[in-house]
This record gives C-alpha cells, sequence and structure tokens, in this order.
C-alpha cells in the first residue's frame, strides 16, 4: 500500500466522529516509510518518558536511556537536580556508561577522558600538544530533561513546550493521587515483536479488559463505569477513569491514605501521554510502560510499578509484598504480549481490514488524530 495512501486514510480517518471511525489502516503498522516518518515527525520532537525520578534518588545517583538514537546519561546533581547528559564522550564519542549506578565522575573506558557529573570535562590525558583542545568547550552534551509528577521526561527537541505546559488539563486530574511520592519497586526493559503503535493502542482502551485480563485486572472492572476524560482536539494526550469493584486486589486506597475521599478512593485514572508513555495511576499503586519502536515489527519497553508510601510503610514483610504485586503485574503483560503481538501479525494478512470503533476504544480515535496532525501536516 502505497504511503501516500495510507496517510490519506488516516487523515480522513481523523476527521470522522468516533461513531463512524474504524481502525487505522492496517498499512500504519507494517510499512517503513511510515516508521521513517514516525521517527522524524513523532519521536525526534516528542517528550519520552525515560523513568521516575525515585530511581536516582541521591547525589552521584545514574541510570542510562536511549533516547531513540542518541545515549544518555540522567544523573542526581549535587544540588539535587536531575539533568541529562549525552552519553558520548567529546573525544572519540564512545560510550560511557551502561546501566545503574552512583559515581562522583564519569570516565571513558577508552581514552580516559573524565568529567563531572555536571558534565564538565575534568580531565584528558596527553592533550597538551593538541592546539584545538579548550576544556571548557567540551562538557558532555546536555540533553533537554524535566520532571513532571515524578516522571522523568526527555526530548531532542528544543522548541517543544515544557512538559507541564502540554500536560495543563490533565494535572489537576492526577495531582490528587500525589504519585511523585510513590516509590518505585522495579523496573526492567523488554523487546516484544510488534509495531508499537498495536502496544499503545491496547493500552488506551478497556473494551479488551473483561477478555483478554479476565483473570487479573479484568476480574473487578465495571464496564459502565469506564469515564473518558475531556481533552481538547489538539492535546497530546488521552485519559480515562475507572473504577475498582469491593474485593479487588489492587486498585483501592488503603485504610491509611488522607489523600483521597469519596470515590476516589476506589477509582483509577489511565493517561496515556503521546506518543508512548503509558500508565494506570491508581490509589494505591501505579504502573507504566514507555515506548520505542526498534523497526517495523519491534517494541522496545521500559516497563515498572510504583507503590503508595502508606503501602509499603504499613506491609509487614515489604519484600513479599513487592513480589506478589510484581507477579500480578506480570501475568497482565503476558497477557497483554499475547494479544497485541497477534495483532501485529494478523495485520500484516491479505484479508486484514480495519473494522468499526466501540465507544470503548474512544481513546484509539484520539491516538489516530495525534497521528494524523504528526504524521499528514
Amino acid at each position: 500500500m502505497a504511503v501516500d495512501h495510507i496517510l490519506a486514510e488516516l487523515k480522513a480517518l481523523a476527521a470522522r466522529p468516533l461513531a463512524e471511525a474504524t481502525a487505522p489502516p492496517k498499512g500504519l503498522y507494517h510499512a517503513p516509510e511510515i516508521l521513517a516518518r514516525e521517527q522524524e515527525k513523532v519521536f525526534a520532537k516528542g517528550w519520552l518518558c525515560a523513568g521516575r525520578e525515585d530511581e536516582i534518588p541521591a547525589p552521584g545517583d545514574y541510570m542510562t536511556y536511549e533516547l531513540g538514537p542518541q545515549p544518555v546519561i540522567l544523573v542526581r546533581g549535587k544540588d539535587g537536580a536531575v539533568r541529562a547528559h549525552a552519553n558520548t564522550c567529546r573525544h572519540r564519542m564512545m560510550r560511557l556508561v551502561e546501566g545503574h549506578g552512583n559515581t562522583s565522575r564519569f570516565t571513558c573506558p577508552y581514552h580516559a577522558w573524565t568529567y563531572g557529573i555536571d558534565g564538565r570535562l575534568a580531565a584528558a590525558p596527553h592533550m597538551e600538544r593538541t592546539n584545538c583542545f579548550d576544556r571548557d568547550k567540551l562538557g558532555l552534551a546536555s540533553v533537554r530533561c524535566e520532571i513532571y509528577q515524578g516522571w522523568i521526561y526527555l526530548t531532542l527537541d528544543s522548541d517543544a513546550p515544557p512538559v507541564a505546559v502540554q500536560l495543563a488539563s490533565l494535572t489537576p486530574v492526577i495531582e490528587r493521587y500525589g504519585q511523585e511520592h510513590y516509590r518505585t519497586i522495579f523496573t526492567e526493559e523488554h523487546v516484544w515483536d510488534t509495531n508499537w503503535k498495536c502496544l499503545t493502542e491496547n493500552f488506551m482502551e478497556s473494551y479488551h479488559l473483561p477478555v483478554a485480563h479476565r483473570e487479573t485486572v479484568g476480574a473487578n472492572f465495571t464496564v459502565a463505569e469506564n469515564e473518558f476524560g475531556e481533552v481538547g482536539e489538539d492535546e497530546d494526550f488521552a485519559f480515562q477513569y475507572f473504577t475498582k469493584t469491593e474485593g479487588a486486589p489492587v486498585g483501592r486506597a488503603h485504610p491509611a491514605n488522607d489523600r483521597l475521599e469519596g470515590d476516589w478512593r476506589h477509582t483509577s485514572v489511565m493517561p496515556t501521554v503521546f506518543p508512548s508513555h503509558m500508565y494506570v495511576l491508581a490509589p494505591d499503586h501505579l504502573w507504566y510502560l514507555s515506548l520505542q519502536p526498534d523497526g517495523v515489527g519491534r517494541t522496545r519497553i521500559r516497563y515498572g510499578a510504583a507503590l503508595a508510601p502508606e503501602v509499603i510503610d504499613s506491609a509487614d514483610d515489604s519484600h513479599a509484598l513487592i513480589a506478589e504485586k510484581k507477579a500480578f503485574l506480570d501475568k497482565v503483560q503476558v497477557e497483554d504480549r499475547h494479544v497485541v503481538e497477534g495483532i501485529f501479525r494478523g495485520a500484516g494478512s491479505p484479508l486484514a481490514t480495519s473494522g468499526p470503533l466501540s465507544w470503548m476504544e474512544q481513546e484509539n480515535h484520539q491516538f489516530a488524530r495525534y497521528l494524523a496532525r504528526r504524521l499528514c501536516d
């Protein structure tokens, strides 16, 4: 299917009301030319979530992240601020560090050029005979980094509006939970054999919960109480609310929670920050995915979760509690992987067609409109 035809179909789809909308054209998931356009117009210009601020709590704590083609070091400075540096030496562009850790300096494993955690070049052996060497101009390149509600966001676009501005109308909905105080219990990296949009679209709709997740999160999900947040046509996010029934294993406020009242004590919010950060924010926990494409049919996933502080503080055995929560969420992931990899394979088949959307897939249509704005204009 020609790329121009795929984009024309996407643009026409975005112009329809939800009651007349279908899933996007299947070529959107399989065409390499579409992925190249997404890398240029979506991922190179959007805010991507690298994880949570509490993953690097102390000065000198660092973690690495792949921001598309750009490797990044995230580090907590001596002043307590989180900063992002390019994870490439200013000498021969060697990668400096991998994973997580704590340090007072970053030393290149190739020629021992050494940088402070503020990114300044501190030492460069045997450069005294080089006339073009200027220590003050050879610090690590900085990457734009912002903290919002406990999340770390990065972008390579100097013109992107601040995250807090982009998500201003979402803030009043989520700030009541105090999620910036939730404590991260794990973070993992995975790769799934699917197009990144298949996974994004799956996360943002609850239509599949009573079916694909009937043994986990769907067991206590009430379809009739599923509601969608009001979002402007040009917003770069979508969200919905859902409630958990009495006796649900997760999703209800702990008795010690003094932040939430009334129905909010058993209500979860599920935001998707376009293009690829999505999370469930519940009174007792949150869990999230942050996605990037690794080819048309592969998706890199940063998957993690956090618990409300009172949940951990009141546990008789916090290690057992964390293991229990992780096992539950891991099972949800297994259920989702089965369907999103199946969707991608199905979309590549000759007789596959895009069917009409349910009212419960409202956010999918919002996502299609977002993609149309980025890819077609």
